[in-house]
This record gives C-alpha cells, structure tokens and sequence, in this order.
C-alpha cells in the first residue's frame, strides 16, 4: 500500500474514480467533479495532484472514441486562454492551506452544478471561450476542477462534440496545471504513484460507460451525477468551514 494511504481510503478513492469515469465517459466530464471532493473529505493534502493526475488518463479513453467530433475552432481560443489561469490558480496553491482549498473545491462544485442545473445557455463565441479558458485554468489548477466552464459553453451541442472537445482541452489543461504546480514545487511524489494506482478504475469506469450510452439517457445519468457532486461538495464545504 502507498504511504499515508490505508485501505479503506484507497478504496473509497477507487470507487469515485470508478463512478466518475463511467459519467464522464457518458456526458463529457464528471472525474474531477466527484473525486476532487471525495479526496478532500479523506485527506485534504491529496488536493489538487491526485484528481489532476488521474484527470490525465481519462481523455485519452475518450478520445479514442470521439476525436473526429473534436471542435478545433473553439479550441484555439479556450486553450491559450487557459495558460493566463493556470497562472492564477498556481498562486492560490502556493498561498492558500488546504482548508481553504477544501473550501474552494467545495465552493466550486456547488456553483458549477448550480449553473448546470439552471442551465444557463451560453453561446459558443470568441468571448465565451476566453472567459470559460481563463475561469477553467485557475479553477483547475487550484482545486483540479476545471471543466464547468467550458462544458456550461458547450452544454447544448452535441454529446459525442462535447464529450471530444472537453476531452481534448482537459487533457492539454491538465498538463498545463501539472507542469505550474512542478515549477512552483506543489507536487507531491505520493500523488502521483497513488494516481497510477486508480487508472485501472478509470478504464473500468471508461468500458462501463460504453454500455451506459446504451441503455441510459444521458439527461439520467447526468441528475444522478449532479446528486453525487452536491453531496459530497456539500459535506466537503461543512468539514472545511468548521476546520
């Protein structure tokens, strides 16, 4: 077993990866939204490396299947857009405690779901773009969620689009939050083996997707994520406040 990590934590960890691939894998997104706030109840130090590193698998799986579908014109905004948050969200790791992370990675999924519940409609442009890459690069690198923004843009195209291009821009803004963490000295080796360990859960999650597609709509499987998130972002924010 890794160090610091028991079996019951693994497990629990195992089973959020599991669940949230199967849904991102389904809908476009779900890995960092129902892991980040598991590991924040578990161990908060596990924030952000571990969900970002399992966060990097993910798309690869995806796109294997969706890649033609990928919107490269929406893209060349968001990506380089990203960069400039990514910025920001190495500041606030090297500022802020783990608390505080809690409290944002909380925070976060609150408002994300929120806005999907709301579902508020975006339209796929230049501005929109720049402003989910900006919001998205600081979010993600500081609590490792970063997909809210642009999925929110991208809510009303179509799944296999959407599930292509967030797939593709979570996979560079992962590595964009990786490598400002590596500089600014936030990475921990331990995050990294217990990431290794949890990409197993993600294929499994990944080839259950598959057969969800299937036989689930995906309106279904997406309130039944959200419920997930809100539970578990809702307990996050309670521990974190009361400190």
């Amino acid at each position: 077993m890794i160090e610091g990590i028991d079996a019951g934590t693994f497990a629990v960890l195992a089973v959020a990866v599991l669940l949230g691939a199967t849904v991102q894998g389904v809908v476009g997104l779900g890995v960092g939204l129902v892991l980040a706030p598991i590991a924040g109840l578990v161990d908060p130090s596990l924030l952000p490396g571990v969900p970002l590193w399992v966060a990097l698998a993910m798309p690869m799986l995806t796109l294997s299947r969706d890649w033609p579908d990928v919107d490269w014109s929406g893209l060349r905004w968001a990506v380089p857009s990203r960069c400039v948050g990514t910025a920001a969200g190495v500041v606030v790791v090297a500022m802020a405690s783990d608390r505080m992370i809690g409290i944002a990675v909380g925070a976060m999924v609150l408002v994300a779901i929120t806005l999907s519940v709301r579902t508020i409609e975006l339209r796929v442009s230049r501005r929109s773009l720049v402003a989910a890459g900006v919001v998205s690069g600081a979010t993600g690198t500081a609590t490792s969620i970063g997909g809210p923004p642009l999925a929110l843009v991208y809510q009303h195209r179509d799944p296999p689009v959407v599930r292509g291009t967030l797939g593709v821009y979570m996979w560079l803004g992962t590595v964009f939050s990786l490598v400002g963490l590596a500089v600014s000295g936030a990475l921990v080796e331990r995050d990294t083996y217990l990431a290794l360990a949890l990409v197993p859960f993600v294929v499994v999650g990944f080839v259950a997707a598959l057969l969800v597609r299937r036989y689930v709509p995906t309106r279904q499987v997406r309130f039944a994520m959200l419920a997930v998130c809100a539970s578990s972002a809702a307990i996050l924010l309670v521990r974190s406040l009361a400190g």
